[in-house]
């Protein structure tokens, strides 16, 4: 496993608010495989102890993990975590559904702030989707 400041980046723990963020799931093979079609990035499995995580492929920006905790998924409350699809958006919105997910509110402005959608994930975990223009 990664030391704690290489997993978070130097460059996000010196100059970002947020600097990591964990998504409970149930399974993590379906997680995982949801989370790489839609953000179109690689999940990496890794492993400490007896403990078994998805890392979200993070090289420059802000990162997270898929941790296996059923218990904790929340998809009608709680923080609402923004994932970077930008560019990209409605190719990402296309991913969702075969992936196990499903769209709460379709893609829509946000004003000077971009576009998003709102899904829940294959977990049943509420997320938004977000990009700088609606391609």
């Amino acid at each position: 496993m990664r030391e704690g400041n290489e997993l978070m980046g130097e460059l996000n723990s010196a100059f970002n608010r947020a600097v990591w963020f964990d998504i409970p799931v149930a399974n993590l093979e379906r997680a995982a495989a949801f989370y790489e079609a839609v953000l179109n990035i690689k999940v990496h499995i890794e492993q400490f102890d007896d403990f078994q995580f998805g890392v979200l492929d993070h090289e420059q920006g802000n990162g997270g993990c898929l941790i296996p905790n059923e218990s904790a998924i929340s998809g009608s409350q709680g923080i609402l975590v923004y994932m970077n699809v930008d560019q990209r958006i409605r190719d990402a919105i296309t991913q969702v559904e075969p992936h196990g997910g499903k769209i709460i509110e379709p893609i829509h402005s946000i004003g000077p702030h971009g576009f998003r959608a709102i899904i829940l994930d294959s977990e049943g975990n509420r997320l938004a989707l977000h990009s700088n223009s609606d391609a």
